[in-house]
């Protein structure tokens, strides 16, 4: 019987980051995906890892992804990357969580970073501070910087399932990226990729006992 949904943020709820990682490579004449590549090359270790579990500070990253990216052919300063991450909230998804919303244990996972303050970085790309209508429908928030471990480390489902007093087998996970999905399904969740918000609504649906059309 599920529980609880669990809902990855960018990507999910808001548009991809890769669709303005794409314009980004068009408009300085990169490959296509080349900022990917820089984030998927050591994912442990490199300078988007130690960022999302709160291990540097934005000059630290900007330096170390700078170094990273220049080694694989292209220099690209880590900064002008944190500035592609705002996304645009996707209104179907913002319907279906107010319908799940008191009815089932509704929590958002997210890999992001912590608030860096306009001096640094106009806006903010902590997914806790910079959608609060939206964070309000979830009744927690699993947020990478403060926990200091991401996805895909099964230790972080295992906290989330645990902050939220539940059984791995008894929730929904809905994430963008395969890579997140596997080490979900492997604790026994039931995972769905959002390529689209309507598939991904479909596939919900068929889940829970909650009409989302």
């Amino acid at each position: 019987m599920i529980k609880a949904v669990f809902w990855d943020f960018g990507g999910v709820i808001t548009s991809s980051p890769f669709e303005s990682f794409n314009r980004f490579e068009k408009e300085n004449e990169l490959p296509l995906d080349f900022l990917r590549l820089v984030n998927s090359t050591n994912p442990n270790s490199n300078a988007w890892a130690k960022l999302e579990r709160n291990e540097l500070n934005l000059d630290e990253f900007d330096k170390l992804f700078h170094k990273e990216s220049s080694e694989l052919g292209h220099s690209v300063k880590g900064k002008d990357v944190i500035a592609l991450l705002k996304g645009e909230v996707r209104t179907d998804m913002i319907r279906a969580l107010r319908k799940i919303k008191g009815n089932l244990l509704q929590a958002c996972l997210t890999n992001n970073i912590q608030p860096m303050g306009k001096e640094n970085f106009e806006g903010n790309v902590s997914a806790s501070g910079k959608h609060d209508e939206v964070m309000k429908m979830f009744d927690f928030v699993f947020e990478s910087s403060k926990e200091n471990v991401r996805k895909p480390d099964p230790e972080f489902y295992l906290r989330a399932c645990e902050r939220g007093k539940i059984n791995p087998s008894e929730v929904v996970f809905l994430d963008d990226l395969g890579i997140n999905l596997k080490p979900a399904r492997e604790l026994g969740m039931k995972t769905i990729k959002v390529i689209n918000s309507f598939e991904a609504l479909s596939q919900l649906n068929s889940y829970i006992e909650i009409d989302l059309d």
